[in-house]
């Protein structure tokens, strides 16, 4: 082709086009004279046909003007037939299970209605063809028949921005909606999967990509902050009520690896001199699996007297993102340091146990978690060295806590902790277990309680300010039972506190006091703690 005749080709196709460009197309209203403007001709006739199935059954194209490159489609839309009788296609009927003939009063809703049962039904792209049959006593007769397309399916998921999640938590989030319908149901359940996500959010929500044969929901992830340091001061009195200065520290290190791995170490000290120190590790996809692997050292000891060691080697399995049940192993040693100690002994423990924890997470950032259930139970056997006694022992343990809304700002955070342990032989001192505290019954200084049977139950009341800070009333009762010192007394607490964030974090202010039921309130006895938690 010679390149003259290539420019003439190429000229008259550009005058087609430009041409074409020129044309305005405009629908008019005859009864409001309101214009519309429209690219071509096809689109107006689209939009008339769109008025007929959408209860302007008489609609009637009046006139067409053509002036110059400008096309003016005169039309009369009629009257908007809310009010008709009704006939339903056979397959509607079957769905639905309503009659196939009657009036009604709205017929906007029923269309809506009918099609929202086959959208939920994963036929996401379904439409309502409505049909005009005649008249019937001054209303017309419409017949309702459904375009289904094809039915819609979860297909796979595409994740974007943060993508280093574990392989095997995408792999759970496929197993548990690969296959499944493609509906609003669905749609928010995927959405409450990353809801207060301890790792992850999401930057918006999830979007969604349809092919012919394909859906394909795209997650769109964030990297939290997730590394916190929780430090608590606390004043009070101790034993001989002198007042002392007592505190916690508590760091965690997670997802660090991008592996939703966890670090945590603690650390505590009581105004009785006690120190508690631990050091905690969660693997929770070993081999790309759902097994977990969780690895906890404790150490323990009090001042001169005794100290305590105990490793707790488990592993665990993922029911599913928030419920986990496991198996673990228990060592433990304990040593005499004063030999005037005399209601302690040496002794070693080793044993298997069960546990089962389950997390509901909180869109409340002022609270840690909505819903948390801890319980577990373990079999040691138990060697006193020095007296050559062996005897095998049960224990359980039970924690739950939940946080209710009431209703607006106001919220009631219900808890409730307990334990016991038995034996064939007493207990010596050293091997019972040591609650009170912050985190435990208020009031009380840190593991000042001691018991092999105790439990507590509480009540706050929760006032939000907004986003940012609450206030708290508390109360608690409970009992212990230490079986060496032949006691079991009836506890209380109660107090206030406030809590509010600032730019380095979450800050606490607190004020409790408790006491055994019978004995004398002393103001001297007020527990103060002040804590802090930031994340980085």
């Amino acid at each position: 082709m010679s390149l003259k005749l290539f420019l003439k080709i190429f000229f008259i196709l550009f005058c087609v086009l430009a041409q074409a460009q020129k044309k305005q197309y405009w629908l008019i209203d005859s009864e409001t004279q309101i214009k519309k403007k429209v690219k071509d001709s096809a689109t107006a006739i689209k939009f008339l046909d769109s008025l007929a199935q959408n209860n302007y059954f008489f609609t009637q194209l009046k006139e067409v003007k053509v002036k110059g490159d400008s096309t003016e489609i005169i039309y009369d839309k009629g009257k908007n037939f809310n009010e008709t009788y009704i006939k339903l296609s056979d397959s509607i009927v079957k769905k639905t299970r309503i009659k196939k003939d009657f009036f009604t009063k709205n017929l906007d809703s029923l269309k809506k209605g009918i099609n929202q049962m086959y959208i939920d039904d994963g036929f996401s792209f379904s439409r309502i063809k409505s049909k005009y049959k005649g008249q019937k006593n001054g209303y017309p007769i419409i017949e309702l028949d459904i375009n289904k397309n094809d039915k819609r399916t979860i297909d796979g998921f595409v994740v974007k921005g943060y993508s280093r999640v574990p392989k095997r938590f995408m792999k759970n989030l496929e197993k548990e909606f690969k296959g499944k319908t493609y509906d609003d149901r669905n749609l928010l359940a995927i959405h409450k999967n990353f809801q207060s996500h301890p790792f992850l959010t999401l930057e918006r929500q999830p979007q969604t990509l349809f092919t012919k044969d394909s859906t394909q929901i795209y997650l769109f992830l964030e990297k939290k902050k997730t590394n916190t340091f929780d430090g608590v001061i606390g004043f009070g009195n101790d034993k001989t009520d002198k007042f002392t200065l007592n505190g916690t520290l508590n760091v965690n290190f997670k997802n660090m690896f991008n592996g939703f791995e966890a670090i945590n170490v603690y650390w505590q000290r009581n105004p009785d001199k006690g120190q508690t120190f631990d050091l905690q590790t969660d693997i929770p996809y070993l081999f790309n699996s759902n097994i977990g692997l969780n690895m906890k050292v404790n150490i323990f000891r009090q001042d001169s007297t005794f100290a305590n060691v105990k490793m707790l080697p488990a592993f665990y399995y993922h029911i599913n993102n928030r419920n986990k049940v496991g198996l673990r192993g228990t060592f433990e040693a304990s040593s005499i340091i004063d030999d005037l100690y005399i209601q302690g002994k040496d002794y070693n423990k080793k044993g298997i146990g069960i546990w089962f924890e389950m997390i509901e997470p909180t869109e409340i950032d002022l609270f840690l978690y909505k819903t948390k259930i801890n319980a577990g139970y373990d079999y040691l056997s138990t060697v006193y060295t020095k007296e050559n006694l062996k005897s095998p022992q049960n224990q359980f343990y039970f924690f739950g806590e939940h946080n209710y809304h009431i209703s607006g700002n106001h919220f009631l955070n219900i808890k409730g902790e307990g334990a016991m342990m038995n034996s064939k032989i007493d207990f010596s001192a050293n091997e019972l277990y040591r609650f009170g505290g912050w985190n435990s019954m208020r009031g009380f200084n840190e593991n000042s309680l001691t018991a092999d049977f105790y439990y507590f139950g509480s009540l706050e009341y929760r006032y939000l300010i907004g986003n940012q800070a609450f206030f708290d009333f508390f109360g608690q009762y409970g009992q212990l039972n230490n079986k060496s010192l032949n006691v079991k007394p009836k506890l209380y607490s109660v107090g206030l506190g406030f809590n509010f964030f600032i730019p380095i974090g979450l800050m606490s202010f607190q004020l409790s006091n408790g006491n055994e039921f019978g004995n004398p309130f002393k103001f001297n006895d007020i527990k103060i703690h002040w804590g802090i938690l930031s994340r980085f």
